[in-house]
């Protein structure tokens, strides 16, 4: 044991983002969502080894999604917390939700359930840079915008007095391995990581290699980067957009000022939009949904769309561009 670093360059990164990207309080009750692979063991041995320099109030969370035929996973997740004296806490699906997107909902609703019911202000989870470059890519061949592409993000709302928190997005999948390789920590390995029928499986084993190999070797880290970038953008043209919609609504929420909202660049133009009809439509419009509405701005009187999605039709009245 004495040859196990008790203070390593990732300890000091860990610290200092916290600090200047004010992730974290002093004092703050914490839930650590560990799944037993590297990067979330990564991620909670080094809150353990930060907590006496601020404090935190940590316990561990697992979420059994019941894909495997046995808890072997979810007993060495507890067996980890007990040596450690972390209060512990396992959330079971109820049914096999066997869709990437439908398990990571669950998970998402679980976590935010047992942070509310054990009162902790926030969720953290191992997301890496390398998690990150892999979302970009997933959503870019999806067809995202720029919000896809940047979705991991480090701080957002996950439901009523909890955040969501990823501390290591600036920190990659090779590092935590090396982490924990120096540490001595013995990580369980998800023999579902290795199944290639799940897409991000194979944009982590198969594309984002070849990309390395034949294009750019430092290409996991650059997309990351991109994704950062993003995220600053998204922030401004959100921000943007929201000021503009809430000029450009009618006080009966069913228009749209399309004077005001055709002097905006298209890039706000689009998202106004989009937001517009996010508050009419039952399900979220897509791209081909916004692109009926611009012609709109500029269109003559009476002029509308084909039916939206739930059958709604937008048509200009006037100054106006309202759903009937």
């Amino acid at each position: 044991m004495s040859d196990v670093p008790s203070w390593t360059l990732l300890h000091a990164h860990l610290h200092r983002t916290l600090k200047q990207r004010q992730l974290l309080e002093v004092g703050q009750r914490i839930l650590v969502a560990v799944s037993g692979g590297q990067d979330s063991l990564c991620l909670l041995r080094l809150l353990v080894d930060l907590q006496p320099k601020w404090n935190w109030h940590l316990a561990v969370a697992h979420c059994d999604h019941r894909w495997q035929p046995d808890t072997g996973n979810a007993d060495f997740v507890q067996n980890l917390a007990d040596a450690w004296k972390l209060p512990f806490y396992l959330k079971t699906a109820e049914r096999i939700d066997k869709t990437e997107a439908g398990a990571r909902e669950w998970r998402y609703q679980a976590l935010a359930q047992m942070a509310q019911q054990y009162h902790l202000a926030c969720i953290v989870t191992g997301h890496t840079a390398s998690d990150r470059a892999e979302t970009l890519l997933y959503n870019l061949v999806r067809g995202s915008g720029a919000d896809g592409l940047q979705a991991l993000t480090w701080k957002r709302p996950l439901a009523a007095g909890v955040f969501l928190i990823r501390p290591l997005l600036g920190v990659t999948r090779a590092e935590t391995a090396q982490f924990c390789q120096e540490m001595g920590l013995e990580f369980w390995h998800d023999p579902s990581n290795q199944d290639l029928k799940y897409a991000r499986n194979r944009i982590r084993r198969e594309l984002l290699p070849y990309l390395c190999t034949h294009f750019n070797p430092q290409a996991e880290q650059t997309l990351a980067q991109t994704a950062e970038l993003l995220q600053a953008e998204v922030d401004y043209l959100e921000s943007e957009a929201n000021q503009l919609l809430q000029q450009s609504l009618h006080q009966n929420q069913l228009r749209l000022n399309r004077v005001l909202v055709r002097q905006a660049p298209l890039a706000l133009q689009r998202r106004v939009i989009r937001r517009f009809l996010q508050s009419l439509l039952p399900c979220a419009p897509g791209f081909e949904h916004i692109e009926k509405i611009i012609p709109l701005l500029n269109a003559p009187n009476r002029s509308q769309t084909d039916p939206l999605p739930g059958g709604a039709i937008a048509i200009v009245q006037g100054d106006w561009i309202q759903l009937i």
